[in-house]
């Protein structure tokens, strides 16, 4: 009973919280004359998803890769500021359905381009920024994360993540895009955009994404990633502490053009769309980082999440091949420490993240990463699988 009246109270404070929203953005556009009549750049060919039956899924997944050749050689991978980056932007508000806990809402560009926009003042935007940087520099796949200075939102609301919540769930979507007043802004500070891997999603329509379980049944006998790969992806989550591993925070993508004709993909391939609690395992606490080990067992080189939230989510014991082993260390191996710095630094790593969470000198961070890595590079060889 007490449970189904806070429901019932929180639903009525959320359609309550709607309706002065929309009443007090009525009399705005009264007292302006009329909403801003700018309009945008028709907006960018958008890629669309794929729905596929479960069998085509599975098959996808046997024929799926997790690694690729990085454009970049690793030792000249790039984390600094880039100077072709701006440091503010601008862009319009867009009602959309938002997932997830964290603050978050979609807005354009002027270009036409929608994106993803992450605030507040956690720790997840540092990590997602640096945790996607990396897989991307080492090969594995991940969306572009960026922190911007600032933002300037034309149309946003005061607080657009629980707004759009309350716009979900009294389901007036349609009614308060026509009452946004783009003639006003609000300005945030150190976001991060996030923009997708440019290519379309492969899904069914029960599931999204892929859970870490279903690494099993990757085939290289049928032009699947070879063992090694799979194993460095397995041993580079432990290595993050990707506990927050659901399906929906990985991503089944198709990399061929042609890929979209008849029922199959050419190229299927696996990636991690959301590192955000990473480097923790509560998103951003080095400390905790620090001491979790990497090998549940090294004399076997088994890993294990059981020990990091959710017992790990969809991540299951498995054992890592020597082939595994040395593929991620090898890559891991050819980071510098200046690139480490600027990994850690342009992620905004040594900031202030509330009180629970006190800053920590980017050296500290660099520290923990080089002897994390040395886990993985020390000690005999692994045991064959």
């Amino acid at each position: 009973m007490r449970a189904s009246w806070r429901t019932g109270l929180l639903l009525g404070a959320v359609i309550l919280t709607v309706a002065i929203w929309t009443a007090r953005q009525a009399r705005n556009a009264e007292n302006l004359g009329a909403a801003s009549t700018r309009t945008a750049d028709p907006s960018p060919e958008p890629i669309e998803d794929r729905i596929i039956t479960p069998a085509e899924r599975d098959e996808a997944l046997a024929r799926a890769q997790v690694w690729t050749a990085p454009g970049v050689p690793v030792a000249a991978a790039y984390f600094g500021l880039d100077p072709g980056h701006p440091r503010a932007l601008t862009c319009r508000f867009e009602v959309s359905e938002l997932g997830g806990t964290t603050p978050k809402f979609d807005c354009r560009l002027d270009s036409g381009e929608t994106i993803r926009v992450k605030y507040g003042g956690g720790g997840e935007l540092p990590a997602e920024t640096a945790g996607s940087a990396l897989l991307r520099a080492l090969g594995f796949g991940a969306d572009e994360v960026r922190l911007v200075e600032q933002l300037r939102c034309y149309g946003c609301p005061d607080e657009p993540f629980l707004t759009m919540k309350a716009v979900e769930l009294s389901r007036t979507a349609s009614l308060y895009e026509q009452q946004i007043a783009f003639d006003s802004y609000k300005d945030h500070e150190w976001v991060a955009i996030e923009r997708k891997f440019p290519a379309s999603s492969i899904e069914t329509e029960d599931v999204e994404g892929w859970a870490f379980f279903e690494l099993e049944k990757v085939q290289p006998s049928q032009g699947g990633a070879p063992r090694a790969h799979v194993d460095a992806l397995r041993l580079l989550a432990v290595f993050l502490g990707h506990w927050d591993n659901k399906s929906e925070n990985q991503r089944i993508v198709c990399l061929s053009p042609d890929g979209q004709e008849g029922s199959g993909c050419m190229r299927p391939f696996l990636l991690i769309q959301d590192v955000g609690a990473t480097f923790g395992p509560r998103k951003l606490d080095l400390d905790s980082w620090d001491s979790f080990e990497i090998w549940q067992d090294r004399t076997t080189c088994t890993l294990s999440m059981r020990g990091l939230p959710h017992g790990g989510a969809t991540f299951s014991d498995t054992r890592i091949s020597e082939s595994g082993r040395q593929f991620l260390g090898r890559l891991l191996a050819q980071l510098s420490e200046r690139q480490l710095t600027d990994l850690f630094a342009t992620a905004r790593f040594d900031h202030h993240r509330g009180l629970l969470n006190r800053a920590r000198p980017v050296a500290d961070w660099v520290r923990v990463f080089k002897r994390k890595v040395g886990e993985i590079t020390g000690g005999p060889p692994c045991p064959p699988v």
